[in-house]
């Protein structure tokens, strides 16, 4: 006669697979928290860097055309000049300040945080690290003319 194996009902083993299954579900918990975290953060980061925007602190856009920038001028907006000395002497805009770039940071008492600042320069890249540094200072009301100087003076608006 062939012995049969009897199954031996044994409370510890099911113990032991019940205990493993609860692990591997805190574990997916655990992981899914995380990853959930990551997804968080990296939605904030990206919010709280104005997600690419094209609007700044105060909702003056980052970077405005020339004739948008002519109408703040007349509005009283304080005109900030970045480039270099030579260039100013070249030509420059009526009634605006010249600090250039590599000088800005140091100088930022210079400029008013009750008015709203455009930023230009020759031709509009160095207006937009001029903007940034101000913004980056804290300034909320701050925007960067696109084509600069440039494209003013061919527009015909007035120069010095």
């Amino acid at each position: 006669m062939a012995q049969q194996k009897k199954k031996v009902n044994n409370p510890s083993r099911k113990q032991g697979k019940q205990v493993r299954h609860s692990r591997q579900k805190q574990n997916y918990v655990l992981w899914g928290g995380i990853i959930g975290l990551i997804i968080l953060l990296g939605a904030a980061f990206v919010w709280l860097n104005g997600n690419g925007s094209e609007t700044s602190v105060s909702g003056l856009p980052r970077e405005i055309p020339v004739a948008e920038a002519s109408e703040l001028r007349e509005s009283g907006a304080f005109m900030l000049d970045v480039r270099t000395q030579e260039e100013w002497d070249e030509y420059h805009m009526p009634g605006a300040t010249l600090i250039p770039l590599d000088q800005l940071a140091s100088r930022l008492a210079e400029v008013p945080r009750d008015k709203d600042v455009v930023v230009v320069c020759r031709s509009g890249n160095r207006s937009a690290d001029g903007r940034d540094i101000l913004l980056d200072a804290g300034y909320e009301s701050v925007t960067s003319m696109a084509g600069g100087m440039s494209e003013w003076r061919a527009d015909g608006y007035p120069v010095e």
